[in-house]
């Protein structure tokens, strides 16, 4: 496990509720003037596994006739049909779990000795999914409670929506900016359950950037003046030239983080930066870049626009979050430098944000146009394309984090889809090395891999409409070799 920091205030980033990126908005300083600065020493994670039962613990087996439960660590799952990553399903095969770990395909009715057998009924086993752009402490809050409720209890809301993801077959998580750092440490120890978490952190922000949460009255910053409270609370990094660069990025390794977040351009519902805006200069993001490659891990940014992409892959960034309005040179040059291109589908549909003034309606009506052709332009230049959701501060829709990777159906085969929200995201979340908090294989069902595994009421070779109703499809859940959920 990777080192974590201290339990800090929860603090929040964007206000939107869902697709498009919303790290911007002048309400969110009202929430931040809230969040509890003596939070630290106090154990909300544990408050929430005291105060309220968890009926998705780990489940104890039984283990085969004759052996003591107590030293059993096998478990054997029959009657299956197993999900390889292909457009058909392997039948006839066992999957035995030791430990933590995918120990055996065997051929169906091979005896072990010692196992707990698990009865599939005939039902599909596949990876666990992962979502690499979930925002852990900022999904299930509403922007109202966020205003007015006690900041204890936004904490406790987080470890409850940790355990709601999971339960929706959500094993692992790379969290792409916000405080995640002390939700990972309590799942980790088992305090609360919820996914594995890859954290980032503060997201580092240049001045006026799309981090910049800053009130007009806080500028100008003068040489002697304070952090900003979101600074403190350890939301945002406000960095400007090389310098302060490598002291942000350096901090946020320091506290654990499994890769770097930095705001590259600007976003839809910004304030002070517009949408078609370049932030970072060329040398402040290769020292991010620098900075994170001596600890052995990389950089992600947020960016839309081609100048933008194009200035931060120059600059070593590894991976672009949405760039929905990329061209065609700008996803080229991602094809010939290996860069990952982390897309969500914001698709200005029934779970789109609804904006009240036209000019930040017609910024979201340019991302919505530029998602189709972004999902084009990957497939025709072979980018690697990982997927995530981007779900904020909408408790509502946090449900839907299934049936948004059902809908990728209309770019995608099922097969591929599912591929890309295991197999494909594992990959890049490999991108963090040594950082990985998770060493092992993830996302695919092998020996030797992590038993993150569901059971499946659906065939994800024909459709992935199951996902939208996870409560009732998702019949098995186990993440780490631990069951949190039977219903076979």
């Amino acid at each position: 496990m990777a080192a974590c920091s201290h339990l800090r205030a929860a603090s929040f980033i964007e206000l939107e509720p869902l697709h498009v990126c919303t790290c911007h908005s002048p309400q969110i300083q009202a929430f931040h003037e809230r969040i509890m600065i003596d939070c630290a020493s106090k154990d909300v994670y544990g408050a929430a596994n005291a105060n309220r039962a968890r009926p998705h613990g780990p489940i104890e087996l039984g283990s085969a006739p004759g052996v003591d439960a107590s030293v059993n660590a096998m478990t054997l799952l029959t009657r299956l049909r197993l999900f390889d990553g292909t457009s058909t399903l392997r039948e006839h095969v066992d999957v035995l779990i030791k430990d933590a770990v995918i120990e055996a395909i065997v051929p169906a009715g091979t005896p072990i000795e010692g196992a707990a057998v698990i009865d599939c009924a005939g039902l599909v086993l596949m990876p666990g999914l992962i979502d690499v752009h979930w925002h852990t402490t900022l999904a299930g809050i509403t922007q109202m409670d966020a205003m007015s409720a006690d900041p204890a209890y936004v904490h406790l809301v987080a470890a409850h929506e940790a355990e709601r993801t999971l339960m929706r077959g959500f094993t692992c998580v790379r969290d792409p900016g916000g405080p995640a750092f002390a939700l990972k440490r309590a799942i980790d120890q088992g305090i609360v359950v919820g996914p594995r978490i890859y954290p980032s952190g503060a997201m580092i922000s240049q001045t006026s950037g799309h981090g910049d949460f800053r009130q007009r009255s806080e500028v100008p910053r003068r040489a002697l003046s304070s952090l900003s409270f979101t600074e403190q609370m350890g939301v945002t990094c406000i960095a400007d030239g090389d310098s302060e660069v490598l002291r942000r990025v350096r901090e946020q390794l320091m506290l654990g983080a499994s890769q770097i977040k930095l705001m590259a351009g600007g976003g839809v519902a910004s304030l002070h930066d517009p949408l078609d805006s370049t932030q970072f200069l060329a040398s402040e993001l290769r020292m991010a870049v620098e900075a994170a490659t001596d600890w052995g891990t990389y950089v992600m940014v947020h960016a839309y626009t081609p100048r933008s992409i194009q200035r931060a892959i120059r600059a070593g960034v590894k991976s672009i979050e949405h760039g929905q309005l990329a061209d065609e040179d700008t996803v080229r040059m991602m094809a010939d430098h290996d860069i990952w291109w982390s897309l969500q589908p914001f698709l200005q549909d029934e779970d789109a944000n609804v904006y009240p003034d036209a000019a930040r309606r017609e910024s979201q009506r340019l991302v919505a146009a530029g998602t189709l052709r972004a999902y084009e332009l990957a497939q025709r230049f072979n980018v690697k394309t990982a997927w995530g959701t981007d779900v904020l501060f909408n408790p509502q829709n946090t449900a839907t984090q299934g049936r948004q990777l059902a809908k990728m159906t209309r770019f995608y085969a099922p097969h591929d889809v599912l591929n890309m929200a295991t197999r494909d995201n594992s990959a890049l979340l490999g991108m963090s090395g040594p950082r990985n908090p998770y060493p092992g294989k993830l996302g695919c069902i092998e020996v030797g891999a992590m038993a993150d595994l569901l059971v499946v009421e659906g065939d994800p070779t024909l459709s992935l409409d199951f996902l939208k109703t996870p409560e009732s499809s998702i019949k098995l859940i186990m993440k780490d070799g631990k069951i949190y959920k039977k219903d076979l």
